[in-house]
């Protein structure tokens, strides 16, 4: 009953807010057509999926709220995250219990700039949705960084079999993975860490496919629900049937529209920039 009536009270929330005018730089578009579309008929589409990925800007606490209400109004029981490994588990309790929770369910808290992920986490403690880890343990990635494929568990190992990826696949991610290590990833270390990447999507996909509720939720970073290289390029080969529709959270700025985005996600949903300093002004030779 809690949950139910926490699902229709964020129904509420999100119908009242598609009333209005949508905040300045908010708007959501899909990626086929290059049209915008509401919020209710997003939902309508949402309703008919298999697997639902969200993606995010990690340091947008505005992202992290509006996927929590999104989530609620879809009325989930239960969300997978990349923000905890595989195996842990976060279930609702006091409010005031929330980070300590998540820490005991494996969330570290510095590492992912407590309190800027508190909307989505706390939106769905309150809506009394669960939240299970999907992806792979840091210690088992960093053992495959040092010993490459002979690392990877065996179950993530048969899901990269069944969906290698292209040459343009390959090429674009060594060029995200460049780009967010701010050019200072040497070449020589480009391939372990492309496998390490592909292992938490491998982690990610795998779990999802056990989640029962359709559709079944992923929260995570933006490149992890990438068509072309990310989960759900792994999904189309374990559920090849499946319905899976891709959302990234992206901002705005003073460039060129961006209403057709350049990477395969189904639907882009802009919001308005968070402020934040350049993270690669203290590398040397950026900047």
């Amino acid at each position: 009953m809690k949950q139910h009536l926490s699902a229709l009270l964020g129904g509420l929330i999100l119908h009242v807010a598609t009333q209005a005018a949508a905040p300045d730089g908010e708007r959501i578009v899909d990626t086929r057509t290059g049209q915008s579309l509401s919020q209710p008929e997003l939902l309508a589409r949402l309703r008919q999926a298999d697997f639902l990925l969200l993606g995010e800007i990690h340091d947008s606490p505005v992202h992290h709220r509006i996927r929590a209400e999104l989530i609620t109004t879809l009325g989930a029981r239960t969300v997978a995250a990349e923000h905890m490994d595989r195996g842990r588990r976060f279930s609702a309790g006091p409010a005031e219990r929330i980070r300590t929770d998540l820490e005991a369910a494996g969330f570290d808290a510095a590492a992912w700039q407590w309190p800027v992920h508190e909307p989505l986490f706390g939106g769905l403690a309150r809506a009394g949705i669960d939240v299970i880890g999907a992806n792979l343990p840091r210690e088992q990635a960093r053992n495959v960084v040092r010993s490459g494929s002979s690392a990877l568990p065996a179950d993530i190992a048969a899901t990269l079999a069944l969906g290698p990826l292209s040459d343009t696949a390959t090429q674009a991610l060594d060029t995200d993975l460049l780009e967010s290590h701010c050019g200072q990833l040497p070449a020589s270390r480009v391939p372990a860490m492309r496998l390490a990447q592909r292992a938490r999507d491998g982690a990610m996909a795998t779990e999802l496919t056990h989640l029962t509720e359709r559709p079944a939720i992923l929260v995570a970073g933006n490149g992890h629900v990438r068509g072309d290289y990310g989960v759900p390029q792994l999904l189309a080969h374990l559920k090849p049937d499946a319905r899976i529709v891709s959302i990234a959270f992206e901002e705005t700025g003073d460039g060129p529209d961006t209403s057709r985005s350049p990477h395969t996600y189904s639907y882009v949903w802009y919001t308005a920039p968070t402020p934040r300093t350049d993270p690669c002004t203290g590398f040397s030779g950026k900047r």
